[in-house]
């Protein structure tokens, strides 16, 4: 799979910028490493205060609400922020951790029994699924409904569709929660104040669908990423295996090429000018991630996959103020993963795939695969 191909590479190094039309809307996407963390922390010149425009493109259409804490600024988002935190810290809970590998062991064990595995749609979905009960502290029953919904909430083939079964479900989640107090995230956000006020209802779907939409198909595609490139390396594969102390700088790696989402948008309040590009008031730019993780001057050979990569500065999961709640739990998904993968698996083979591309005006991106199927082997008994 050529997933860590690099489209903006020439625009990259000549001006820094590339102008492209997203649905309409010409959006300037900032391309180099420096850049985009510098805009990153510079809320005040480029911000996040922009409901449904954060993501590009973007969801009026698809969506009710504004997600939060995501498309606010500071000091709103630090407050909003601390709300939900603890939830995404429970990844480094030492039971959600006992969790999180015995269900990754269980879907292995349970792969290793079978010709084939469609790793998106049967492996990486109902692991995302159920590690998110995990971190919500709800019922692991609950990913039964979450599978159902599918890879994406609300992408479907190339276009995009409204959320109104996910919806539905939080406002459900959001009643019940309402007439019980518990620990879970629904009964905790019902009951919660945001500066000595009661949330809204509407504060509380910004939350949970941030939750249930920001990290679902990254984390997806990810995990299928990592397998496909094990399968593809066999040799970096053994690599891992020989030393199991290289996983945690091999996972970081494969967050740096394997970058799911592209870019994020923000607003420019007033004019101002990019590398000689001048954007109005209240029009957006991008921070594009996924150019940033391949610049030259900070990735020494950006296009070589190196599982012993360090430094490693990527942006996969952002920068400064906004940094990803979910990063813990992306982070503890995959090198669990890769550990077990190590442990329990000899080979990998790969039987079909199909790769996912982001076709836009101006570039082609390959980021992660539409559907792989794979055979997992087991080591052979002595």
């Amino acid at each position: 799979m050529n997933a860590y191909s690099d489209p903006f590479r020439d625009a990259r190094n000549n001006s820094g910028v590339l102008k492209c039309p997203f649905h309409g809307e010409e959006i300037t996407m900032l391309l180099r490493h420096e850049d985009v963390r510098l805009a990153a922390k510079n809320w005040e010149s480029f911000s996040s205060d922009a409901p449904f425009r954060v993501p590009v493109p973007s969801e009026e259409d698809v969506r009710t609400m504004r997600q939060l804490p995501i498309e606010t600024n500071p000091p709103e988002h630090t407050h909003y922020r601390d709300l939900v935190e603890p939830f995404f810290l429970r990844a480094k809970n030492p039971e959600v951790i006992a969790k999180v590998e015995s269900l990754i062991e269980e879907m292995l064990i349970d792969a290793l029994h079978k010709d084939s595995v469609k790793i998106v749609s049967d492996f990486a979905l109902p692991i995302q699924s159920r590690a998110l009960t995990y971190l919500l502290n709800v019922p692991e029953s609950e990913a039964d409904t979450w599978i159902k919904w599918g890879i994406h909430v609300f992408r479907v083939g190339e276009g995009m569709k409204k959320g109104v079964e996910l919806e539905q479900y939080l406002h459900a989640q959001f009643d019940r929660g309402s007439l019980q107090k518990g620990d879970d995230f629904f009964s905790t956000l019902a009951h919660a104040q945001y500066l000595e006020r009661p949330l809204t209802r509407e504060e509380m779907m910004g939350f949970a669908n941030l939750a249930f939409a920001g990290g679902r198909d990254t984390i997806i595609h990810t995990i299928a990423c990592a397998i496909g490139y094990l399968a593809e390396h066999p040799e970096d594969f053994e690599f891992l295996r020989a030393d199991p102390k290289r996983i945690t700088l091999a996972s970081e790696e494969f967050f740096r090429v394997f970058m799911p989402l592209t870019q994020i948008g923000r607003v420019c309040p007033t004019e101002t000018e990019i590398h000689g590009v001048k954007v109005g008031a209240n029009q957006r730019i991008s921070l594009c991630w996924s150019s940033a993780n391949f610049d030259e001057t900070a990735f020494p050979e950006p296009m070589k996959v190196r599982l012993d990569r360090k430094p490693n500065p990527h942006l996969s999961f952002g920068f400064g103020t906004h940094l990803c709640l979910g990063a813990p739990h992306a982070r503890l998904l995959l090198r669990t993963l890769l550990k077990v993968l190590c442990q329990r698996v000899s080979t990998i083979t790969l039987l079909k795939a199909e790769e996912r591309v982001e076709r836009e005006a101006v570039y082609n991106r390959t980021l992660g695969y539409e559907s792989l199927e794979v055979q997992f082997s087991a080591f052979s008994s002595p």
